[in-house]
């Protein structure tokens, strides 16, 4: 089984955070763009003729953007060259600013059946200086269009001057939405973003006050009935994205489209960041690929436990012996000394304890040879 990742590089405005491939200055390319998209589709599945697709993530930019005639074209071109399997999960982002009845209705046509919106904040001064396009009540409206469908939202902590009490209040908008799964990601300011300027001004919150605000939703989805199964990641039971678990688990991915990445077969590869390069290259049977690396030994074997253990299932000590035919308590014999107090043992199973997994990466970093 394999995910695919279909990248949809329109929007309509930049938000204030974003480093994506997502271009607001290039709508009029929307039609030319899709028509190479279906042609990598194709090519894709030629070159992984036997996978079978479990999973299918139309992601960007903003997918909902762009007419929904581009969207169910793709999806009608993943059917005609994948087998795709009766009971797929298929996820499409949604920003609330751009989705109307007529899109959901179109959406689920074609087997739409997960939806993920960008919420962000429930505040709409917060909302306004990040640039996004939408408020708190197109929220509300988009998830009542979405009644009783599978909604997952993003909310964003670290923001401006955030209170936990603010996050507090954007879970209950989000929950009172109906939404069965929420990601919960720290603001990350990258340089060349329009928010780094005011991370250099030290107008964001500290990582000490993201990493409370953070604890204390962990526990305030808790007592709402959301698990954490993934350190930015919480769900109702029968509710996680089996999308985003494929990747933890190191499962194989084909992904589609500008800067798409694809995992098969033990190679990791990406698409070009530019829409011209991409379209070109397609149009004239090149491969977009810019980058393209065989992830074995070493670098395979920290992948795995790196993913593993941003999950709160953790590591399997059988199933890593199994893959690389090496005994891990062995190898990992010294981390593991140096790690005992942040890590917890069941049986096969190695896991971070719950307290330290929002600072995984000194812990995790440990494994790397």
């Amino acid at each position: 089984m394999a995910g695919l990742y279909i990248h949809v590089p329109f929007c309509k405005q930049k938000c204030t955070y974003c480093d994506f491939a997502s271009f607001p200055k290039e709508m009029g390319k929307v039609e030319s763009y899709f028509a190479c998209l279906y042609r990598e589709i194709e090519g894709r599945s030629k070159q992984y003729k036997d996978t079978v697709l479990d999973t299918v993530y139309i992601g960007g930019g903003t997918p909902s953007v762009v007419d929904s005639k581009f969207i169910m074209g793709a999806l009608r071109q993943v059917r005609k060259c994948f087998t795709v399997k009766d009971d797929a999960e298929i996820t499409i982002e949604l920003n609330p600013g751009t989705v109307d009845e007529k899109k959901i209705k179109d959406y689920k046509s074609v087997g739409i059946n997960r939806f993920s919106i960008g919420l962000q904040t429930g505040f709409d001064d917060q909302l306004k200086r990040l640039n996004r396009i939408h408020t708190a009540k197109d929220f509300l409206l988009c998830t009542n269009l979405l009644k009783g469908e599978n909604i997952s939202a993003d909310v964003l902590i670290g923001l401006h001057d955030q209170t936990a009490n603010q996050v507090e209040k954007t879970i209950d908008l989000a929950i009172a939405g109906g939404v069965s799964h929420l990601s919960v990601y720290a603001l990350t300011p990258e340089v060349g973003t329009p928010i780094y300027t005011d991370y250099l001004n030290g107008e964001l919150l500290s990582e000490d006050e993201t990493a409370d605000i953070y604890e204390h939703v962990v526990e305030y989805l808790k007592g709402k009935g959301f698990n954490r199964y993934e350190v930015s990641n919480f769900a109702l039971d029968g509710f996680y994205s089996r999308h985003n678990m494929n990747y933890w688990k190191r499962g194989e991915y084909i992904g589609v489209g500008v800067s798409a990445s694809s995992f098969m077969q033990g190679r990791r590869f990406t698409n070009t960041f530019k829409i011209d390069e991409y379209i070109n290259a397609v149009i004239y049977n090149k491969s977009p690929e810019i980058s393209s690396d065989i992830i074995e030994g070493d670098d395979a074997k920290f992948e795995f436990i790196m993913l593993a253990l941003r999950t709160a299932d953790g590591l399997d000590t059988v199933e890593y012996n199994k893959i690389f035919n090496e005994d891990f308590d062995k190898e990992y014999s010294e981390p593991l000394r140096k790690k005992a107090q942040f890590l917890e043992r069941n049986g096969n199973k190695i896991k971070i304890k719950d307290q330290y997994l929002y600072v995984q990466n000194d812990i995790i970093l440990e494994f790397m040879k």
